[in-house]
């Protein structure tokens, strides 16, 4: 009988990549990670890992058993949620993930929401980048997450991760008055006055930065890249006072500083809450589902 959690090891490696990497996530030793892979690899039958230089990879047998793990692990999420509708009220903890945009728009909205609706309910947030959502979920750092991704840089797929669309929402460019375009409407026609001026990213490593790169290569240049911040508010200010241009949805414009232009682009942030696969019907999810719909004004 092959055993549920070990199965979870071996599907955190093939996503992750490393043993280091499924020890740290999962807080265990790399030793205790490979002493578990190998028993179950005698459970198997079968070779599921093999050296490749200085890492470890899976055989195809053992991307074949990953696929039947995300099946069997979706499975137990589904049988935890039915569980818990079978309790009354909803109550609890519920570790919630949120880039920093949705933290100071739909966030407090939705917390409200769940406030009037489910007193029991204990959320606790604590923001992330949306790259790194899908490990927080496998891992159990969360229960559920508002995710995002971009034109230029759509989400990978993850059989382990379900999503609920949210908001769709475009992108704008944000510059002071020196520096706004002249007209057009295509990519290149809005971007392209701003190639020789400086420009507000995300961090490196982020979906943010990657979607400004991108847009700017798609519109013809490669961005000269001065500040890297992650919060809008703070890309409105800096471009307010002549730092250079940068790239923020709709959301973040409402409350824009004197002295910033706002150029609507053919670029969209699509927003979604994320949970693992399975866990939709968990009433705490469906709860928080419910009140980020009310958030950005869906109904349930």
């Amino acid at each position: 009988m092959l055993d549920v959690r070990r199965l979870h090891l071996l599907r955190e490696l093939d996503r992750r990549g490393t043993i280091a990497a499924v020890a740290e996530a999962l807080t265990f030793t790399p030793s205790a990670v490979s002493q578990q892979l190998g028993v179950l690899e005698r459970e198997a039958g079968v070779a599921l890992l093999e050296r490749s230089g200085r890492r470890v990879v899976l055989t195809p047998a053992g991307r074949s058993l990953v696929a039947h793990a995300d099946a069997v692990l979706q499975r137990l999420e589904l049988a935890v949620a039915e569980l818990a509708g079978t309790r009354e009220g909803v109550g609890g903890p519920l570790r919630i993930g949120t880039f920093p945009s949705a933290g100071h728009t739909i966030v407090p909205t939705a917390l409200a929401e769940l406030a009037r609706r489910h007193p029991a309910l204990e959320p606790m947030v604590q923001e992330i980048d949306s790259a790194r959502v899908s490990d927080g979920l496998r891992a159990g750092e969360l229960d559920v997450a508002l995710v995002h991704d971009y034109d230029f840089v759509p989400a990978s797929p993850d059989p382990s991760v379900d999503q609920v669309p949210l908001l769709d929402e475009p992108m704008y460019l944000v510059t002071d008055t020196e520096s706004k375009p002249s007209g057009g409407g295509t990519l290149a026609e809005l971007l392209g006055p701003c190639a020789e001026v400086p420009w507000i990213t995300a961090r490196d490593g982020t979906t943010g930065h990657a979607m400004a790169v991108r847009a700017c290569q798609a519109a013809g240049f490669q961005p000269r890249i001065r500040h890297q911040v992650n919060d809008f508010r703070t890309v409105l200010a800096l471009a307010a006072t002549g730092q250079g241009a940068g790239l923020v949805p709709q959301t973040a414009t409402a409350r824009s500083p004197e002295g910033v232009v706002l150029t609507k682009l053919p670029l969209f942030r699509r927003s979604k809450v994320a949970f693992r696969a399975g866990g939709g019907s968990h009433p705490a999810i469906a709860a928080f589902v419910a009140a980020a719909r009310a958030a950005v004004g869906l109904p349930d």
